[in-house]
């Protein structure tokens, strides 16, 4: 997990020092099983940051910063080097054929909400007008695991 999380806390301060970005707070890093083909598994985490980019320009600048932390998309939930989702944005609802918020899957994955829940606890997911703690309650937490000194 030694290199993952070095290109996660370098991701993290790439995006830091992007203009227009400010990072507000991280969560700890979790272990969690992948999902998809066979394949180690993963570290994740969350952060919340302050933007002056809209929605699809700040996909843009996660898609840009996965590239040069060596994403290759090879293969639909394929084994990645850094994988960036935006999650929410404000309480927007959004559905282009490029952008999806909040993420469309974030409510059913435990490895999302977790550190969510440890950083936006009272964040309303605006689909389900739901808490995100609430959310958590849903989902089966056993292949999440804190990476202990987190």
């Amino acid at each position: 997990m030694g290199e993952s999380g070095a290109i996660l806390a370098a991701a993290i301060e790439t995006l830091a020092q992007t203009p227009g970005i400010m990072l507000k707070a991280t969560s700890s890093w979790y272990i969690t099983k992948a999902i998809g083909p066979p394949q180690p598994d993963y570290l994740n985490g969350c952060a919340i940051l302050e933007v002056e980019q809209p929605p699809q320009q700040l996909l843009e600048t996660l898609l840009a910063t996965e590239q040069k932390f060596g994403r290759v998309r090879s293969q639909h939930w394929g084994p990645r080097s850094l994988d960036l989702d935006l999650l929410l944005y404000d309480d927007l609802i959004l559905d282009t054929p490029t952008l999806q918020i909040p993420h469309p899957r974030m409510c059913d994955r435990a490895f999302v909400l977790v550190p969510l829940a440890e950083i936006a606890p009272n964040w309303t997911e605006p689909v389900s007008g739901r808490l995100v703690k609430d959310l958590l309650k849903d989902v089966d937490c056993s292949d999440v695991h804190l990476l202990k000194g987190s």
